[in-house]
């Protein structure tokens, strides 16, 4: 069992934002199974704090569901489904992009999905509430459709087919059950599809919207950091003073350093799960 929540800690620490994204989704659905499932009926009932609601006042005093609604879900299928294409969608589009760039489109085209909702059901004169994903997901998978359509995607039982044929087929799906039931939800997928177009459009021009919320995040890192001087600068002032410390300890850090290198491009190319046993360890240990 330990050796299991090592493995779990390790792929979190060093799996990269796909999975810190799916980590975070898993623990909210955990959460609301603790706290927002209705055993007796087997249904959900999440707070209006938590889920985006279509009612304008209650939208308007709780502006953070904009975001907070697309990490909880309110069924096993309904994650799973959406894990599986955040996890299938977050690996192509990091062929391409990096890390922060991942973040920075999932928490936008959140956002935009969930203000493309409350329009649509104001101005069709309904009323609902929505969780789940599935805006931000499709954000991404057609982020990365629309920089590499014509990539090959290999699928169980089909073969290889293009990356845009599997994107066209689940927008059209959404587009056909647009009027029937989940029409909220329906209307959130399009709106997150459109924005990750978007995306790409704008970052190929020279926009990356991205650095509106990786800018927010480092205000508040370094807000609340310890330290008052940037890495930077304690670099400069490294080099200004004489070096006490032996070469070989020196040489050793390298070398432990490179290792990490070595090991976190593997992750990169093969995810987590092709390290060896050995290499395990050693990140566990250099992680401390």
């Amino acid at each position: 069992m330990a050796s299991i929540i090592d493995d779990l800690k390790m792929q979190y620490k060093f799996g990269g934002m796909a999975q810190r994204l799916v980590y975070w989704n898993i623990a909210c659905f955990i959460v609301s199974l603790v706290f927002f499932y209705q055993f007796k009926f087997g249904v959900f009932d999440f707070p209006n704090w938590i889920a985006l609601s279509s009612e304008p006042l209650v939208f308007i005093i709780k502006p953070w569901t904009l975001l907070t609604y697309s990490f909880f879900h309110d069924g096993f299928g309904h994650i799973f489904f959406n894990m599986l294409v955040l996890n299938f969608s977050s690996s192509l589009f990091l062929t391409f992009f990096n890390q922060k760039q991942l973040l920075g489109l999932y928490v936008l085209s959140a956002i935009f999905a969930g203000i493309a909702f409350v329009l649509g059901y104001y101005l069709l004169n309904l009323s609902a509430s929505i969780v789940g994903a599935s805006g931000a997901i499709m954000a991404i998978l057609v982020a990365a459709t629309t920089y590499s359509p014509l990539m090959n995607v290999r699928l169980l039982l089909i073969g290889n087919v293009k990356l845009w044929h599997i994107t066209l087929v689940i927008l059209v799906i959404d587009l056909m059950q647009i009027r029937l039931d989940n029409s909220g939800g329906h209307i959130a997928h399009l709106a997150g599809a459109f924005f990750g177009f978007i995306f790409i459009k704008l970052l190929e021009s020279g926009t990356d919207l991205s650095k509106i919320v990786s800018t927010i995040i480092d205000f508040f890192v370094n807000l609340f950091s310890n330290s008052p001087s940037t890495p930077f600068k304690k670099v400069h002032k490294n080099y200004k003073k004489p070096i006490v410390k032996p070469v070989s300890k020196i040489v050793t850090k390298d070398k432990t350093q490179q290792q990490i290198d070595e090991i976190l491009d593997k992750i990169s190319r093969s995810g987590y799960d092709c390290l060896t046993k050995e290499e395990k360890e050693f990140l566990f240990k250099a992680g401390k």
